[in-house]
């Protein structure tokens, strides 16, 4: 396994993944997870891509923890814990086309409207959390991609980078527990699976590193801007990729 191209590709794309997330907080699943699904297949992809996503969030919370906004880390999970279950059950079947399209349309729709207008009245209460916290834990539990709901809430909120960074990361460690444990009792915790997260983690740990030095290096506004661009990029991704599948 160790000289098969598909090992070498499996760790350039974690690689990039965790320079993502540990960069800007998110976007590791959305990038990875179709990439992934193509070469080794999704059943293998989003277990592994859950336990990479926990070990990024624990590497960052260790450091990074009080600039954690608890409240909204805490609602985002509580709602999250109602939609992993049917997020479960999503990927057990083949009901995703759907969601996937509503997804993409709503990341597109929402980051545009910011780019186009970036006076963009933030949420001051923390109720909403809970209903972006739902959908964030339907994505989680069937494709292992709870980071869009989550980082719109973010955006809404206006969160500093700092800020952003971790309570994201402590929203997604709380949440990837209970992810990761249902895949385990789902049964999609596999020999490769381990293989392939044993043969990333040495990158894993120089990505973290890397991206949380970038992170500091953006200003705030510059890092609206990157995170909704990102954004609009990996809607307009998922929408083709759901077109192309229906096609």
């Amino acid at each position: 396994m160790y000289f098969e191209p598909s090992t070498i590709l499996v760790i350039s794309i974690v690689s990039v993944a965790t320079l993502l997330r540990s960069t800007f907080g998110f976007a590791d699943a959305m990038f990875a997870m179709p990439l992934l699904a193509v070469i080794i297949g999704l059943k293998t992809a989003t277990p592994l891509m859950a336990i990479v996503a926990m070990t990024i969030s624990t590497t960052i919370l260790l450091k990074n923890w009080r600039d954690v906004q608890i409240k909204s880390a805490w609602r985002l999970f509580v709602s999250s814990l109602a939609g992993i279950p049917l997020g479960l059950w999503f990927l057990k079947g083949t009901y995703d086309t759907p969601l996937k399209l509503f997804l993409a349309v709503v990341i597109i729709g929402f980051s545009t409207y910011s780019l186009i207008k970036p006076r963009l009245t933030a949420i001051r209460s923390g109720k909403p959390a809970y209903l972006f916290g739902f959908f964030a834990g339907v994505l989680g539990g069937a494709y292992n991609t709870n980071g869009p709901p989550v980082v719109i809430y973010g955006a809404l909120r206006k969160w500093a980078p700092a800020t952003f960074r971790a309570t994201l990361q402590g929203y997604f460690f709380m949440a990837g527990i209970f992810i990761c444990l249902g895949h385990g009792l789902a049964g999609f915790w596999t020999h490769t699976v381990f293989s392939f997260y044993l043969f990333s983690l040495p990158m894993i740990f120089l990505f973290i590193f890397i991206g949380g030095r970038l992170n500091r290096a953006i200003p705030q506004g510059k890092f609206d801007r990157i995170i909704h661009s990102l954004l609009i990029v990996i809607g307009v991704f998922l929408l083709m990729q759901t077109i192309q599948g229906i096609i």
